[in-house]
């Protein structure tokens, strides 16, 4: 993600309070963030404008070469789209530092205008509702270079240990308009796939998403390399990896698993990779099939940390356990899996399988995605030792802003989307209070709104519907303020007295106590309730804050 605030992947303080430099220079790029206006760049960025919701992409044909040398990209992206409603204008997006060649509609070339990043293309007629077009977006240009992917979008161009090239591309929250045009919105995908076709210096290769359907050699020492993919898929996940890589074809059951690793690597990624077929076997399990079988399942390796770029994950942990050999939850339960082959494998279900239609949502990724790791552990380890995980993530919350962020602008919300989101979820887990129910629920989720775009109230309804309960204020309360709830105690000769101290009105909200051995459920809400038991001393009532990620005030 963008490096003004979630560092993708590296979203927790534990690693950075190696060195007070990296948590000072974060904290001080997440607040110069959120002071920040909102400009007309982040709504044209963001925003969906009649330009945008006037047609539908259908496909993206993405046909490019790439010069290592120059750091350069030349090509074209052909468009396919359905006209949703009569227009002579659209908008697409290519950042301003690349330039424009030409726009080709029915062999004539267009005019357009640029603002910032966004490009509106005037047609010569009005294009009719329910017509299925194309056009051709020839462009060149050097894409922007990352500082320190995937922190930052950008391209990555490195060497690996025998100097031979390694380049990649992140660019989630930056925009894909970084590096192609399309319409560079979550808000629409291309239903019907897309081609990626890189040509690259020959002796390298490229990896795209997909399935591989071919190279051919090129004039001027190049080979094109294509791939297809079948699904929609989402802008910033479309990527390319070029390097001299080594293939490894693997298969579960039906679903065939391929890794491509830089060669020196070959014999350990061959053994460190099973994980993955464990990873995948949880996942189908609690959340239903692998939503891209059709276009397999990849984990390729790159210069960079990771990213979730979809059927082609990118991998970059150093076939260590953990995040780079460290425990985010301080537990060392993070230590018995790989992070990123797990969290960045997770969003193929959560993230690209099921998309926030504005990034404001993006806990619907992250938060869902964070929670897989917990749900992984459950499979491998048991109950136990998840939750001692998913609690030990606690200690990197920081309840600073809400995790929604603000919508129409290219804005996410907190950090928090991470690590709170996955424990909202564990919350909700024991407010439902029963694990037939729970798993059910999220195969069900899952499996509902494959291949969907969706927003946070969908994700409430469907709950709500799913669980019986109403969880509405519950949602609001973790998600769009930054505070988790309060319970507040006191007792009085025969009672004890209890109520919630939220910022969501009308709060309700189930906990359980510990008291004389004796579990007890509380159907706590914002006015004091009492539970008729004698308390010599409020410390003898335990919360079980383990089950439900609350604060304690015992008055």
């Amino acid at each position: 993600m963008e490096f003004y605030y979630i560092l993708k992947s590296f979203p927790t303080f534990e690693i950075m309070k190696t060195t007070s430099l990296l948590f000072t220079l974060f904290l001080f790029i997440t607040s110069t963030v959120f002071s920040q206006n909102t400009t007309r760049k982040d709504t044209l960025q963001g925003g969906l404008r009649i330009e945008r919701t006037c047609f539908d992409v259908t496909r993206y044909d993405l046909n490019i070469k790439i010069n290592i040398e120059e750091k350069s990209i030349t090509g074209f992206n052909e468009i396919s789209f359905l006209v949703v409603s009569n227009t002579t204008k659209i908008q697409l997006d290519l950042f301003d530092n690349m330039k424009i060649d030409s726009i080709v509609f029915n062999k004539h070339i267009l005019q357009y205008k640029r603002e910032y990043n966004a490009v509106f293309i005037n047609f010569d007629s009005q294009l009719q509702s329910g017509e299925n077009q194309k056009l051709r977006f020839y462009y060149s240009g050097k894409p922007i270079v990352a500082k320190r992917a995937p922190w930052d979008g950008g391209f990555t161009f490195n060497k690996d240990k025998s100097g031979k090239p390694w380049v990649g591309v992140a660019c989630q929250g930056t925009g894909a308009s970084l590096w192609y045009p399309c319409k560079d919105s979550q808000s629409d995908e291309p239903d019907n796939g897309a081609t990626i076709k890189v040509a690259v210096p020959n002796g390298l290769m490229d990896v795209s998403n997909g399935r591989f359907i071919g190279n051919e050699g090129l004039k001027n020492g190049y080979t094109r390399w294509d791939w297809e993919v079948k699904n929609p898929i989402n802008t910033y996940d479309i990527t390319v990896n070029i390097a001299d890589y080594a293939h490894i074809h693997d298969a579960l059951n039906n679903l065939d698993l391929d890794y491509y690793v830089l060669k020196e690597n070959e014999e350990k990624a061959k053994k460190h990779f099973e994980e993955a077929k464990l990873m995948l076997t949880c996942f189908q399990s609690k959340f239903g099939e692998y939503p891209f079988a059709n276009d397999g399942y990849k984990l390729v390796e790159t210069s960079y940390l990771g990213m979730e770029h979809q059927s082609a994950v990118s991998y970059g942990n150093k076939y260590k356990n953990g995040f780079l050999g460290s425990d985010l939850s301080g537990t060392g339960i993070g230590l018995l899996f790989d992070y990123i082959i797990v969290h960045e494998s997770g969003h193929e279900w959560f993230g690209n399988s099921i998309t926030s239609r504005d990034i404001a949502d993006m806990w619907i990724h992250e938060g869902f995605t964070m929670y897989t790791e917990c749900v992984y552990l459950e499979c491998q380890y048991g109950y136990e030792k998840s939750q001692k995980y998913t609690n030990g993530l606690k200690g990197n919350v920081r309840n600073d802003e809400p995790i929604i962020g603000k919508y129409g602008v290219n804005k996410e919300g907190s950090g928090d989307m991470y690590y709170k989101g996955a424990l909202l979820l564990n919350t909700i887990r024991h407010i439902i209070n029963n694990d037939e129910k729970w798993w059910k629920l999220l195969y069900n989720y899952a499996t509902t709104f494959k291949h969907k775009i969706i927003d946070t109230e969908t994700v409430i309804t469907f709950f709500n519907k799913e669980s019986g309960l109403n969880l509405t204020s519950v949602f609001n309360q973790y998600l769009r303020f930054k505070n988790i709830p309060i319970l507040e105690l006191k007792r009085t000769k025969k009672y004890l007295e209890y109520r919630w101290k939220t910022d969501q009105q009308n709060f309700e909200m189930p906990v359980a106590i510990s008291f004389e051995a004796k579990i007890t459920r509380l159907n706590g809400k914002n006015n004091w309730q009492k539970l008729k038991i004698k308390v010599n001393n409020l410390d003898e009532i335990s919360v079980l804050t383990d089950h439900f990620y609350v604060d304690v005030e015992k008055l």
